[in-house]
This record gives structure tokens, C-alpha cells and sequence, in this order.
């Protein structure tokens, strides 16, 4: 009997991978409207948290034959590629005097495939910890992790550590967490919380982005250890709650865009060829107005529905999961439409 797909997840994944690439979008306006800078704040409280938790969720199989060598070429062995071509079109995009690729050092969205694959290793190890103890040593990590300068893009060390509590956390979760904060009550809770939480940062507006990067050592976000730990605790607390603001907000139905849910990955890697070159040439200068920030919203979601097609998921593959089944049914759809034409 075919498995039913969950619409609920694959509604989160595709309107999360549509937060990216419209916080991506906007992100070289925020110097231009402090409503697009809170804006800009408010997606990256939840967008890439609410990611690594799902991942985490469905991390389930740890303990699976071959677990490590499918996580080897699902998540590294596209991340040396891209890392490869990213590195080729900065070349070009930027006309660098020399050509250099550093494997050790993400390109940019990057961080998230390396990150991804050490989290999956570290739960070889704290999938065997009681959840209360598992969650308070990756706390532990992720708040000491701050204290180490050298970690900040070095394998994106100072991220995976700093976001593996949520990546635990989702590995800890089921279904039931779920449909608990999916009611009508979280709902409208959740709603009121994006408007005070985008409020907060409108009219603060010196509360310092970075911090929701989790990429940046202690020494520069804050003056004082002290200082340091309790403001990486107030984020962490502020992550945890416009996570799950987030999902209870996510529909339950199977919409247009739900099928796409499943081919977030591609739309990860492939957005920020588009991204650069927008920021890079002079097309920015058509969004001057509060009016025409809409239409980036517009951009971003096409951009999302065409690089999460199965056209473009088809011509993907073959770079990104060493395979060409995609590839195959459009050919034998193409076979069977010849036939009865």
C-alpha cells in the first residue's frame, strides 16, 4: 500500500524554504526601512531554527544500516560540489584576482549541509541520553561554543553547535507535539506573538541581528561574558517560541504549493546563484518604494515554486543525489503521452 505523504509537513518545509529566499531577498534593503530590517528579524527568529528542528524530527533512523554513508553522500558529498561551483561563480560574479576553494570554509547557505551532517553524527551519541540531560548538555555547548573565536566559519563549528539544541529538541519530538500546539487557541496566540515580536524589534531597533546568525563569537556581539550567555539564552528562549508560533500557524490541507514541500533541498542550494546576482547588479534599484517591497515577495515565492518544480528537481539530481529517478519519470511520462498522441 503507497504512504501517504503529510500535507502539514510538506506545507512547513515549502513555506519555510520560501522564508529563506525571501529573507535572502530582502536582506539588502534592511539599511533602506527599518519596517523591512524588523521584517528581516522576525524570519530569522524562526525560519532556519524551524528548519533544523524538522530535521531533527525526521532523524529518526540513526540507528539504521549504513546510516552514516547515506548521510556521507546525501550531505557532504553535495556540499564538496557546491562548494566547487559556488566557488567558480564568486570567481566570476565578483572577478576575483585569483581563484581559491576552501572546503573547510562554507560558501555562504552552505554552513547548513555541513551542520546538518554533524548533527546527525552527534545523536549517535545523545540519542542514547534521557532528553532532559541530552538537551541540557547541547545547551551547555551551544552556549560555550561562543567563548571560541576561531569556530566561526571553520566548518561552521560555532552554528552546529549553537543550533544542535533545536536540532534535538525535533529528534525528541512526535506527531502528538504537533497537533498539541496546532489548535485554534495556539493559533491566534501565535499570531499576536509575530506582531509583538516584530513590534519589539521595530521600535528597537539596535538589537543586533547577529545574534540570530548563531555564527559570531562572543567578543563581538557583547561586552561581557556575563552579558554574553544571558543575551544567547534570551535568543535561544525567543527561537524555541517563534518556532512554535510558526508551526502552529502552518495549514493542515494540501494546497498548490504542498507537492513541492519535498524538494526543499534544491531550492536551497540553487537559490543563491539568483540572490547574488540580484544583489550585485542594478536591479535593485527598481525597489525604491514601500510599494514595490510587495513585489519581492511575489519574486521570492516564484523563485521558490520554479526551483522547487520537478523540472528543475530532474535536472538537479544528478549534482545533488547522485541519481536520476526524477529524470526517469519524466521521460517515461514523455513515452506515454507520445503513445496515446
Amino acid at each position: 500500500m503507497k504512504q501517504v505523504r503529510d500535507y502539514y509537513f510538506d506545507n512547513a518545509k515549502f513555506l519555510l524554504i520560501f522564508f529563506v529566499v525571501f529573507g535572502h531577498s530582502i536582506q539588502s534593503f534592511t539599511n533602506d526601512s527599518n519596517s523591512i530590517y524588523s521584517l528581516y528579524k522576525v524570519i530569522y527568529t524562526f525560519h532556519m531554527p524551524a528548519f533544523i528542528l524538522i530535521s531533527g524530527f525526521f532523524a529518526k533512523g540513526i540507528y539504521e544500516e549504513g546510516y552514516v554513508q547515506k548521510y556521507l553522500k546525501r550531505l557532504i558529498l553535495p556540499y564538496i560540489i557546491f562548494q566547487l561551483i559556488y566557488s567558480v561563480f564568486y570567481y566570476y560574479l565578483y572577478g576575483k584576482s585569483s581563484f581559491t576553494v576552501d572546503p573547510l570554509s562554507p560558501h555562504w547557505s552552505l554552513w547548513f549541509l555541513i551542520s546538518l551532517f554533524f548533527w546527525n553524527m552527534l545523536l549517535l551519541g545523545f540519542s542514547k541520553m534521557k532528553p532532559l540531560y541530552g538537551l541540557g548538555i547541547a545547551l551547555i555547548l551551544g552556549l560555550a561554543i561562543g567563548f571560541v573565536d576561531w569556530t566561526s566559519s571553520y566548518l561552521s563549528l560555532t552554528r552546529t553547535f549553537v543550533f544542535f539544541p533545536l536540532f534535538l529538541l525535533g529528534y525528541y519530538m512526535n506527531k502528538k507535539h504537533f497537533e498539541w500546539i496546532r489548535t485554534k487557541g495556539f493559533k491566534i496566540g501565535a499570531i499576536i506573538i509575530f506582531v509583538v515580536v516584530f513590534a519589539g524589534f521595530y521600535y528597537f531597533p539596535s538589537i543586533n541581528y547577529q545574534w540570530l546568525l548563531g555564527s559570531k563569537p562572543y567578543d563581538v556581539l557583547a561586552s561581557s561574558a556575563l552579558e554574553a550567555i544571558l543575551v544567547r539564552i534570551g535568543f535561544y528562549l525567543l527561537n524555541f517560541l517563534m518556532i512554535f508560533c510558526f508551526f502552529a500557524c502552518v495549514p493542515q490541507k494540501k494546497y498548490f504549493f504542498t507537492r513541492f514541500g519535498k524538494n526543499t533541498l534544491y531550492v536551497y542550494l540553487l537559490h543563491g546563484f539568483f540572490i547574488r546576482i540580484f544583489r550585485t547588479t542594478d536591479l535593485q534599484e527598481a525597489f525604491t518604494t514601500p510599494k514595490s517591497y510587495f513585489l519581492i515577495v511575489l519574486l521570492a515565492f516564484l523563485l521558490t515554486l520554479v526551483l522547487s518544480s520537478n523540472l528543475v528537481a530532474s535536472l538537479a539530481q544528478p549534482f545533488i543525489e547522485f541519481r536520476t529517478t526524477k529524470m526517469q519519470k519524466w521521460s517515461t511520462k514523455a513515452s506515454y503521452k507520445e503513445k496515446l498522441f
